[in-house]
């Protein structure tokens, strides 16, 4: 039997909360598919600063480093909020990502049969099935670029820089470029490069990686204005979008309210290794802390995104994702509350989808 070692980073908010139902779940999987996971729990974020001063304490990069994947909640929250930048929650988030080198971020954007109605779009924009995957870059560019403070003319300014290397732009290009071979062979690149510098190498260097290796992939690009309204216009017409840091973190959560609900989605953050980073894309949620209201799903469809691109086990993915859209058929957590099915609460949607799995 197969064991494999997880770091849970529960976090602030509902991140304890929601990553307890996404355990209880990968343990049914294990039961069902054979394998076992043991787990380690570490701090992060606002846990993190209360417990030992820091948002990223090194013992945490220790334990996530020595593991096979790694199982994140939410960080941040009021609390926290009036920190210097550099000593906030989020912050401890930026390091672990540079600190396991995960330079992509895979965000899927799906919509589950069952909330189709919950999509701010109309059905003939949607089509028959909307599945998108945005590839975004997760550790240059502006974020973290060179920044700071300064006076301009008397006045005081503010200034961050968006670069990056040719080098970098190769690795996250032709993750995009695998990911898009596997699936409907469609990428599109999307920059600014009509007035972005670092958008015209982006695209240059994409665009020889597409010809060098990836030829049977048909390579598109779109300025990310257009992008953002061509998300809403016609969603149909992308398979997988790569895109940089900030453009990434912004056309991702686009896409993730055209599935209707933000509850609703994981994303996973890969390096050059087979270990990685899963998160669900929404936030620690600290006014429905402790409430039983929390929706789980987006954090148990991240465990299911470890089981098939960090832990190998591709069927035991595919049932937990068919798990919950047989738990959609019967039950509803408060965000995606709908008539005639029944409401629960956090724990009770996870103990569901371990019953339909």
């Amino acid at each position: 039997m197969n064991t494999y070692k997880i770091v849970l980073l529960k976090g602030d908010g509902i991140g304890p909360e929601i990553v307890d139902q996404a355990v209880k779940v990968l343990n049914k999987a294990g039961e069902k598919f054979g394998f076992a996971i043991q787990y380690e729990e570490a701090l992060l974020g606002g846990s993190a600063i209360d417990a030992a001063g820091t948002p990223l304490p090194q013992e945490t990069i220790d334990k996530c480093k020595a593991a096979d994947s790694t199982l994140l909640g939410a960080v941040g929250g009021p609390k926290w909020d009036t920190l210097p930048g550099d000593q906030r929650p989020e912050k401890g988030l930026l390091g672990i990502r540079g600190a396991l080198g995960l330079f992509a971020n895979l965000r899927p954007a799906v919509i589950f049969d069952e909330l189709r109605d919950a999509s701010p779009l109309k059905a003939e924009i949607i089509g028959g099935k909307l599945d998108v995957m945005v590839v975004r870059e997760l550790t240059g560019g502006i974020y973290f670029g060179e920044r700071g403070r300064k006076e301009v003319n008397g006045v005081p300014a503010a200034y961050d820089t968006e670069m990056y290397t040719v080098p970098e732009i190769e690795r996250i290009a032709r993750v995009a470029f695998d990911m898009a071979r596997k699936r409907g062979k469609k990428l599109c690149s999307v920059d600014k490069a009509n007035v972005l510098e670092s958008s015209r190498l982006w695209r240059a260097t994409v665009a020889r990686i597409g010809a060098e290796e990836y030829p049977d992939v048909e390579l598109s690009n779109m300025y990310v204005d257009n992008c953002a309204m061509q998300l809403v216009r016609n969603p149909q017409q992308f398979d997988v979008i790569v895109t940089s840091n900030i453009f990434g973190d912004i056309l991702s959560d686009e896409a993730s309210m055209i599935s209707g609900s933000i509850g609703m989605l994981a994303s996973a953050s890969l390096g050059s290794g087979k270990a990685g980073l899963y998160e669900p894309i929404h936030g620690s949620a600290p006014d429905i802390a402790g409430t039983g209201k929390a929706n789980p799903l987006a954090t148990i469809l991240s465990a299911g995104m470890m089981l098939k691109y960090s832990l190998d086990q591709p069927e035991a993915a595919q049932a937990i994702e068919d798990a919950v859209s047989a738990a959609l058929k019967q039950a509803r957590t408060p965000d995606i509350a709908a008539e005639g099915l029944r409401t629960v609460n956090c724990t009770e949607m996870g103990d569901l989808v371990c019953s339909l799995l």
